[in-house]
């Protein structure tokens, strides 16, 4: 598919362009409103795809609960291993909300020994609609610093839950890339962040960053790359420990298996597997 497609999709999905001026734009691009709509499927995201691991995985154990945060009760998804104690991760999901995709990848992180919860951004405004379009409006809608907080405790929860050993890693994709960023400079509690094509603190917040980093980055995504320089920059100047990863020729939200254009599986599994090595480093020890 041409670049100039995906691009304009990614401008539709991360700014204020609604769906009918997308239509329209695209139609335009690809020469009929016919053609744009035999084109759309290939280009959003098919959450009825296979999941990777089975809610019904007998491996593990998975369930909605909810935990105290900053707006209220917030309600999260659980996947754990049946083991007495592991180290925690928090997924966090992309623009639309909790969906089987991110409830899927917190089931793999699970798989990979991790206790592992992904809230719900959008529970202070009744949890995330199954309308892609009203959960992508309905995130413009959140109060950031009481999201952020939402996300702080959550560390927390983590971190004091007696079926966790005390040591938590935080990942997140678009959105939640840009939000694992921001809980690495606000938690303190925080041992671990890895963040999938997100936007970066400000140079000045970095110095409170505690955590281990590890960022990985799309080679095509001309818009989030903009930041990196200066974030690696303030990286070192502080001395944060990190990593980063860039990956040439893939686009943003690469590592999301359920977009057809965009998914790359090399990359995909490349940064998976990186993550959970990542995560296996610096939250089964201190």
């Amino acid at each position: 598919m041409e670049q100039r497609i995906i691009d304009l999709y990614d401008e539709f999905t991360h700014g204020d362009m609604d769906r009918r001026d997308f239509m329209s734009r695209l139609a335009a691009m690809v020469g009929s409103v016919q053609a744009a709509f035999v084109l759309l499927p290939k280009l959003e995201n098919d959450y009825g795809r296979r999941a990777v691991v089975s809610p019904a995985e007998g491996a593990i154990r998975a369930e909605y609960i909810t935990y105290p945060g900053a707006s209220g009760a917030v309600r999260a998804y659980l996947a754990a291993p049946r083991l007495a104690s592991a180290p925690a991760v928090i997924v966090i999901h992309e623009n639309r909300g909790l969906n089987p995709h991110i409830e899927d990848v917190a089931r793999r992180a699970a798989m990979a020994g991790f206790w592992t919860m992904a809230p719900d951004a959008l529970s202070p405004l009744g949890g995330t609609p199954n309308d892609v379009d009203a959960a992508r409006s309905r995130m413009r809608q959140l109060d950031r610093e009481q999201t952020e907080l939402d996300f702080v405790a959550a560390v927390q929860f983590a971190k004091y839950n007696a079926a966790t050993n005390g040591r938590v890693g935080c990942v997140g994709f678009c959105w939640g890339g840009r939000m694992t960023n921001q809980m690495a400079v606000r938690s303190p509690d925080l041992n671990a962040a890895v963040a999938f094509y997100g936007g970066q603190p400000t140079a000045s917040d970095v110095a409170r960053i505690r955590a281990a980093v590890q960022l990985h980055y799309a080679g095509l995504d001309s818009r989030i790359n903009a930041g990196i320089a200066d974030y690696e920059a303030a990286l070192k100047v502080s001395n944060v420990r990190y990593e980063l990863h860039m990956y040439p020729d893939v686009n943003h939200a690469f590592h999301n298996d359920t977009s057809p254009t965009r998914y790359d599986e090399a990359a995909a599994t490349l940064a998976w597997s990186r993550t959970i090595d990542f995560f296996k480093r610096h939250l089964t020890s201190g």
